[in-house]
């Protein structure tokens, strides 16, 4: 999670390729008025962003019933987008990548085709609650995306191990 230009998309798709998780990107579950809105520059409103939290949860709690492991690159600005989208389920697992605004401009700025333009960054950081490290993975998304990868995959597993060690 994190705001545009974080790095959501590189490190989910090579955090998935390492561990056979699944990836799947929150953009394929917007609407196409939603994408429309962004690319001409509107941020978007909750309540806009209701059907799309509400979609990726039905497939949050579709892939923790069949038991495939999938990573979800979603902004998940907002504390209470990250609740509902975690279900009360502690096999859900947040990493906040963390970046900061100068960096999140040049990031978009080089992008092409993608509706979210660096115009959109100040609304980002507006929304954007952070999350503590106790509610989230949280990383420096300035550094190269295999040391970050790598972290995830230690903190994760080192979290998981420790809870488990505690039950």
């Amino acid at each position: 999670m994190g705001v545009a230009g974080s790095g959501k998309t590189t490190i989910g798709s090579q955090l998935a390729k390492k561990t056979g998780a699944k990836f799947v990107d929150a953009d394929s579950f917007h609407s196409q008025a939603n994408k429309s809105k962004m690319a001409a520059g509107i941020a978007l409103t909750d309540e806009d962003r209701a059907p799309w939290l509400g979609s990726m949860q039905q497939a949050i709690a579709g892939w923790l019933s069949d038991g495939q492991a999938h990573i979800l690159a979603c902004s998940a600005l907002k504390n209470s987008y990250r609740e509902q989208l975690g279900t009360g389920d502690q096999d859900v697992a947040f990493v906040y990548l963390k970046v900061n605004e100068p960096t999140a401009r040049l990031r978009l700025a080089a992008r092409r085709d993608h509706y979210m333009k660096s115009d959109m960054v100040e609304s980002q950081f507006s929304t954007l609650e952070e999350p503590s490290p106790q509610e989230a993975v949280v990383v420096d998304a300035a550094e190269p995306p295999d040391q970050i990868v790598s972290q995830v995959i230690a903190q994760l597993t080192g979290e998981r191990a420790a809870s488990s060690e505690s039950a």
